[in-house]
């Protein structure tokens, strides 16, 4: 991370990370969301990851892409941990769940359509409606 950060800057980097549930905890994974590794989300983790990005992308991969509803417990500690722009992906089916991020990340985590999304083939989310949602968040001066 270190060279990484010195060659294009901190400023410059989204750290991605994908996480499964084992037991109570959420585990990052590697090679397809396939292999465990030994770093744990929590709070301390995602402040030292923080020292090298500006902002995190946070795959729940045990919900990714079946639509089928946001991992709320994932989406809650999220909101509790992180001190840098977060965006949060994976199981976003309505326009609900755009609101229930918003609420459970105490409005620090944003969300990411994907699969859900009428401009990707999904049904259950219009793009019309979530640039709305965010006008309304966040409007323009």
């Amino acid at each position: 991370m270190r060279t990484l950060v010195c060659r294009v800057g901190r400023d410059k980097l989204v750290l991605d990370l994908s996480c499964r549930k084992r037991g109570p905890d959420y585990v990052v994974v590697t090679d397809r969301w396939q292999k465990f590794t030994d770093v744990t989300l929590s709070k301390s983790t995602m402040e030292k990851l923080a020292n090298w990005c500006e902002e995190f992308l946070i795959h729940a991969v045990d919900v990714e892409g079946l639509c089928k509803g946001i991992d709320s417990e994932l989406v809650q500690k999220l909101g509790e941990w992180t001190t840098i722009p977060t965006t949060y992906a994976g199981g976003a089916t309505s326009l609900r769940d755009l609101e229930e991020v918003t609420r459970l990340g105490k409005g620090r985590i944003d969300l990411t359509c994907g699969s859900a999304l009428d401009i990707f083939g999904g049904s259950g989310v219009r793009y019309e409606d979530v640039v709305g949602y965010n006008r309304k968040k966040h409007p323009s001066p």
